[in-house]
């Protein structure tokens, strides 16, 4: 198997662990919540055998990256200038970006807001949305009122923090499993009562055959060493994005692109992957992934593997 190497570079002002396989045209893997590079430990050593340059970083707040103290520093526009200062450092001019979760946002907002350093996108589990009418945490607390919604419950600095950083592999195997296709997903996300946390009513873990014990040590012992907060932050500046960069929903990717998903990803459930079609005229395919939950490239590495170098092979 090819060997994935891990250094650190400077990128926007930050030091940002990256791992890395392979040699070729560059592909940059941006991961989401709350996970590390190591959630893309089946894709590098594939794209780096199919002729590419595969790196995933450690993104902003996580893992072995800085994670600044200031909320603000984990807006939309420092982590697409981030990626786009992996590719300075490692003296690319322009490279194809892969994202999930919350990295599919910043791989779709990257492409809109370097349209010439990114020459392709892929979005997983997240679609491109239409900027929403007002700022998304207003619209999300008038939706959701007297209940729980994961994304408001992380509104609050040390709130979140508190219940997630007190036992952290319970946290980890709970969530992961939780948002799987082996799990009933979005059971304790959303619909409890407004003083619930987030572990709340969550279902019992049970063996999951793509999380190895030795995967959830992994991710356990970076996040024991961290905490969440950097990971958190994130969800901080949703408001903040759609007053600083009102273009996001709003400019077209003209780049190719591909999204994929997983069936039972609860993040399909409230947002709509046909939505895209007018805001990303190139989309050259949208997979759907039966019974794969919202861990898209962990829990069906080989059907996304073979996706993404059937798409990269026809840029």
């Amino acid at each position: 198997m090819t060997e994935i190497k891990h250094r650190t570079v400077d990128t926007n002002g930050i030091k940002m662990h990256i791992a890395e396989a392979g040699e070729g045209p560059l592909v940059l893997m941006l991961h989401g919540f709350p996970e590390l590079w190591y959630s893309w430990r089946h894709q590098l050593p594939a794209l780096a055998a199919a002729g590419y340059h595969a790196v995933a970083p450690d993104v902003r707040g996580y893992g072995r990256t800085d994670a600044p103290k200031e909320i603000e520093a984990y807006s939309m526009k420092e982590m697409t200038a981030d990626a786009v200062g992996v590719l300075d450092a490692l003296g690319e001019r322009t490279a194809v970006v892969v994202g999930h979760d919350w990295g599919a946002p910043m791989a779709w907002n990257s492409a809109v807001l370097y349209p010439d350093r990114f020459r392709a996108v892929v979005g997983m589990s997240v679609p491109y949305m239409p900027r929403s009418p007002m700022p998304p945490l207003q619209l999300m607390r008038q939706m959701f009122a007297n209940n729980f919604f994961y994304i408001i419950y992380f509104q609050q600095p040390g709130i979140a923090e508190a219940e997630l950083n007190a036992d952290v592999r319970k946290m980890m195997h709970y969530f992961l499993y939780g948002a799987s296709g082996d799990s009933t997903p979005g059971v304790g996300m959303m619909g409890k009562p407004a003083d619930a946390k987030l572990l709340d009513g969550m279902p019992e873990p049970k063996p999951m055959s793509w999380l190895t014990d030795a995967d959830l040590d992994y991710f356990v012992s970076e996040f024991e060493r961290t905490g969440f907060t950097g990971g958190l932050n994130r969800y901080r500046n949703m408001d903040r994005d759609w007053e600083e960069v009102p273009q996001i929903g709003v400019s077209k990717i003209e780049q190719p692109s591909m999204f994929i998903a997983g069936a039972k990803d609860p993040v399909i459930a409230f947002t709509s992957a046909d939505s895209m079609k007018p805001l990303a005229p190139n989309m050259k395919r949208l997979v759907s992934l039966p019974g794969a939950g919202h861990w898209t490239q962990q829990e069906r590495p080989d059907e996304v593997n073979a996706a993404l170098i059937d798409f990269l092979k026809e840029l």
